[in-house]
């Protein structure tokens, strides 16, 4: 039988889980980051519109998003 005290007395299979687990799990008093929310914050979105419905809003020129986006929130209720 091998004397294993001269490697630290363990099997290196099992002292290198351990320290996989080690590296690799997450402690419980680490709290994820919340997200703060920002009011009438802007998100970039992709929308497929009509071609006349984009091009009336975009006859005045820039700020059509917004205008866009006024047109929603009013028929939302918002």
């Amino acid at each position: 039988m091998a004397d294993r005290t001269r490697r630290g007395g363990g099997d290196s299979r099992e002292a290198a889980e351990r320290a996989f687990r080690a590296a690799t799990t997450r402690p419980a008093e680490v709290a994820r980051p919340t997200q703060v929310a920002v009011p009438r914050a802007r998100e970039m979105v992709s929308i497929r519109l009509d071609r006349d419905v984009l091009e009336h809003f975009q006859a005045d020129g820039p700020g059509w998003q917004e205008r866009i986006n006024d047109a929603l929130r009013k028929a939302a209720g918002l």
